[in-house]
């Protein structure tokens, strides 16, 4: 069975982008005990484009579901960070998720 790719295509603002980076950073760890995760890359555009794309590779579908529906259902309904507060504001304005089958792959060769 082959892995599968999901990529998360996040406009950001140029405004919001140091806020989208510190969440992530500050999330580091976060998915990689998930059962089945494979990879993650948080990937920020250089030129001509606003958006980010977030790389994260599953040994299957199910396994991308399993963590959809637990760790990062739980993760985003978590409430304000620091107790009491709203929840921050997202720092993307629109998000898109692409769904790939890894179909062929290398990696560098060994000397």
């Amino acid at each position: 069975m082959p892995s599968v790719v999901k990529i998360n295509v996040l406009t950001v603002p140029a405004e919001q982008r140091e806020v989208l980076e510190q969440r992530f950073a500050s999330r580091a760890g976060a998915v990689e005990g998930s059962d089945g995760f494979e990879w993650f890359e948080l990937l920020r555009p250089v030129e001509g484009t606003d958006q980010y794309l977030v790389y994260t590779r599953w040994r299957s579908e199910q396994d991308f579901q399993a963590w959809m529906e637990g760790p990062m259902k739980a993760a985003h309904q978590g409430g304000a960070q620091g107790g009491g507060g709203e929840r921050p504001k997202p720092a993307a304005s629109a998000s898109t998720v692409w769904s790939f089958e890894v179909v062929q792959q290398a990696a560098p060769k060994k000397a």
